[in-house]
Order: structure tokens, then sequence, then C-alpha cells
């Protein structure tokens, strides 16, 4: 028996795992970095979007689809701009077994693409699938394609923001490295699985690193994430946790455009909650950041003391907010990233970009630590990432947060009762939640808000929202270039009571 014994626990020992792969990306930190190669068929490379979506994997030919397991695999051709092969395993009992690129198991519609065209050609990346929404029906959950980017959905969630693995020296004038997952390994799950592990070996220019997912799908879909990293080359700006979404416009910057949705976006905000109390009252800090499509480059940064989390928050799901039967952005689901362990000091970056349409994402955010890493730094970060569509749970337990922020010309009422505009800019922000239950006339509540240089604070002022409860405020401001861009603080409390979170809007120039 004890021979039995041993001989399992020598298998065990071997058994393939992260630290498998952080030796892996040591080992690959210590080479020079070589460019994966990107030749593509022109048959493949200049296909547009509708005749690439064309190419899917066959009915009956996903990974372990005949073996009645919890989740299956499924995989991305190259084509188009995902020109680049990942290498794809999976662990099975420990052992790691290759999956082999074959063209016979994907079908190409109505394309005519050489055969000599498809040879030895290679994966775009690959999707997971679970009876998510359906006991019947295997739904995607989990997607991996191009760079290090990710997708998640919880249940009835359709795709919206997006992980990165890894962000280096975005918006710089000096130019955004793209680190890229190289090589990937999938545990092959039980029948009673409730959860899929997926390693990832990440590769760029100035850094290797080691990865582990562990998915776990539900009504909220749940990834946690280890990550090891090893500095080739020092960086300026290390974007950790990185996420990318897409806002449009929306009722806190309504398009010019005539369109009957009234909003297009894939979120609506940053929070951002930093644990060090230093908010008024002795409140840990909230930060609510409405998002801008802004007319040019936008980035902004928050210093945070003790990260707790932040995240792309979409808070509305009420489908009337959108209108849109197509898209569904009412179910577009908000990721919010909880730390595992001290990040230090650091700072919550905000960029937005400049987009004409919902086609490209014009959202980042990130966490950058205060210390910039340099060559031969090792780095761990671990974070757990929700995809959920209830975003009340990750709120203050005892502060209203913004429900809807909304922007107006800014009006005054006459003695006639006829409105008119004053010049001013009106933004209407309705708050709910616990902070406010305790409240009854209001007799004592009050807007604490201010302006940046560049404008003044013509009015502020809270009412009751007796349509749906809770509170409503309004700012009014005046800027004064226009060609600039315009900050804007407020929160309400009663005396020094804080009963909401901060909302915080950047008014873009020229917006």
């Amino acid at each position: 028996m004890l021979g039995v014994w041993l001989a399992f626990a020598a298998q065990a020992c071997m058994a393939f795992g992260f630290e498998d792969v952080v030796k892996k990306a040591e080992q690959l930190s210590e080479q020079g970095y070589q460019a994966p190669d990107t030749n593509l068929p022109e048959s493949l490379s200049n296909l547009k979007y509708a005749d690439y979506a064309k190419i899917h994997t066959k009915d009956g030919h996903a990974l372990w689809e005949d073996e009645d397991l919890p989740f299956n695999l499924a995989f991305f051709h190259k084509g188009m701009h995902y020109d680049t092969s990942v290498k794809i395993h999976t662990v099975v009992e420990g052992e790691v077994e290759d999956i082999s690129f074959d063209p016979d198991d994907f079908a190409y519609g109505d394309l005519d693409i050489p055969e000599e065209d498809l040879e030895g050609l290679g994966f775009a990346g690959f999707k997971v699938t679970n009876a998510l929404n359906d006991a019947d029906r295997m739904n995607e959950v989990m997607a991996f394609q191009g760079a290090s980017y990710f997708r998640t959905l919880g249940r009835d969630q359709t795709y919206g923001a997006s992980g990165r693995g890894l962000a280096i020296d975005t918006a710089l004038p000096s130019g955004e490295e793209f680190p890229a997952f190289r090589e990937f390994w999938v545990v092959k799950p039980n029948n009673d699985s409730q959860y899929l592990t997926v390693f990832a070996l990440l590769d760029s220019p100035s850094l290797a690193g080691a990865y582990r997912f562990v998915l776990r799908p539900g009504e909220d879909t749940v990834v946690d994430v280890t990550s090891h990293l090893f500095m080739r080359n020092a960086v300026e700006k290390l974007g950790v946790a990185p996420l990318t979404s897409m806002y449009l416009y929306g009722p806190g910057q309504p398009t010019d455009s005539l369109n009957y949705r009234p909003a297009i976006h894939d979120s609506n905000g940053l929070l951002v909650h930093d644990g060090a109390k230093k908010a008024e009252g002795g409140k840990e800090d909230w930060v609510w950041r409405p998002l801008a499509n802004p007319d040019k480059l936008m980035v902004d940064e928050q210093d945070v003391d003790s990260l707790k989390g932040f995240g792309l928050l979409q808070r509305s799901h009420d489908f009337h907010d959108y209108e849109d039967l197509k898209d569904r952005y009412d179910r577009r689901p908000s990721v919010w990233i909880e730390p595992q362990g001290d990040w230090g000091k650091g700072q919550v970056e905000l960029i937005q970009i400049p987009t004409p349409d919902e086609t490209n994402d014009n959202i980042v955010t990130l966490w950058k630590p205060d210390e910039a890493p340099q060559a031969g730094d090792e780095l761990d970060f671990n974070y757990r990432m929700y995809w959920t569509t209830h975003e009340a749970k990750f709120h203050s337990p005892d502060l209203s947060w913004a429900g809807q922020t909304r922007r107006s010309q800014g009006e005054v009422r006459k003695d006639n009762l006829v409105r008119e505009t004053d010049g001013s800019l009106a933004f209407i922000v309705d708050f709910k939640g616990p902070g406010l239950e305790s409240i009854k006339d209001g007799a004592s509540m009050q807007v604490d808000a201010s302006v940046g240089e560049n404008g003044e604070l013509v009015e502020s002022r809270v009412v009751p929202n007796d349509a749906e409860g809770g509170w409503r405020m309004f700012v009014r401001v005046k800027r004064s270039d226009d060609s600039q861009p315009l900050d804007i603080r407020a929160y309400l409390k009663d005396g020094d009571k804080r009963l909401s979170e901060t909302w915080y809007y950047r008014l873009p120039a020229n917006g």
C-alpha cells in the first residue's frame, strides 16, 4: 500500500499547475523578446467583419461536447486583424495534451478560402461554454481573443466591457505596448465541476508573466485572477487589472444627432472605493465618475491609499433607458475588480478617447502603482472580478449612490412661470440607497459642491424624489473657457454626516 501511495503522491507532485507556468514565464523573461509570426494569407487577412463572423466551430466539434461535461471549448479562427496564433493545451489528470488546428472543425459559410491557406494555421483564441441560461443548451460564458483581452458573461447578460491581462504605457506619447497571451492550458473539468481553471503565459517586450483564471459561472459570474510578472525592462506606466468599454452618449452627455435610442454605452461610470478613511464624516471614500465621449483625449488619475475595489459599471438595466432591441445595452454587465491583498498606494486612471460610433472601445481604466517597476522586478497581483447586473452589492452599505445623471441647459423660472435659460449648464443627479433612509423631511440636508478653476458654481440644491424615492440633486455651473475641461464634484450631507458617494464629473472640452 505504501508503494501505491508513494506512486500517487509522485504523480500528484508532477501534475501541471500554476508554478509550471511561472517557471515558463521566468525562463521567457530571461530571453530576448521575439515578436510572434503574424504572416496570414490575404484570403483571411482581407476579410471584413461580416465575412469573418461566418467562420465558426461546427456543431458537434467543440472539445468535450460528447462527454456531458459542464464546460466545453470552441475555438476562434485566425482572420482579419486576428493574425497571431496562440498555443492551446488541455491538462487532463495533471498531464498536458496539445490541441491541434484542424480546418475540418470549422464551418466557413460561403467563403472561398484555398485549402493551402488553412494548412497549419493555428488558433486565434478560444471560448468557454456552459449551461448558464438553459440546462439543455450550452452558452458562451468566457472568451480569450486578441492580445490579452478576455470577456465574461453572467446569467442573461450580453458582452460589453472587457478585461485585459495587463496594460503598458497606455495613452502615453511614446505609444502603448500591448502584452499578449501566447499560450494557454485549460484544465479538463469533472462531471460535477463548478468552476474551470485556465492558465496563460503572457509576453511583451517589457515583461513575461504567468496567469491563472478560475471561472465560476452564475447569476454573477466570478473570475479569480492570479498573476506573477517578471520585468525585462522598466516601464513608465504599468496598468494592472485594466478594463475597456464603450461610451458613445447618454443622458449625462446627450447626442447632437436625432436618435430614438436615449443612450448607447456598455458602461456609464467608473466607481472607485478607497478604504482609507479620509472622506468627510470618517466614511471610506467612494467616488462615482460618469463617463464621457470627449472631443479630445482625456486622461485623469485618482490617488488611492488603500484600494478596496474599482470597476466600470452599467448602473441602469432598464430596457427603456436604451430602447435597443438588437444590441440590448440593458443586458451589458458591470465589471468590478476586488484586489486580493494589499496593492499599496497608487492611482486609478481613467482614459476617455473620442469615438464617432459604438464600434470602438473608447474607455480604459486601470490601477497604476506609485512606484514604476524596474528591470528585474518580480510582481504579484491577485484579484477577483465580478461580472454583474446587481451593482448595489458593490456599493457602500451606508451611503447612497448616483442612480442616474442627466444634463440640461440651466434655466430659471420667471414670475410668469415661464422657464428661461440663463447660460449655465445643469446636472441632475438622482441619489438612492441606504444613506438616505433615515432622512425624513430633508430640512438639514445639504449639497457640498465645488468646481475647478475653469468655472463657477451657480447653484446647488437637493429635493425629495417623490416619484421614485431617494433625492434629486441639482447642480448648475458656468464654464469660463469652453476649450478646456471643467471638474465638478458634489455629494449629499446632513451636517457633518456624509450621505452619499462623491459624484465627480469632468465636463469635456467643447462638450
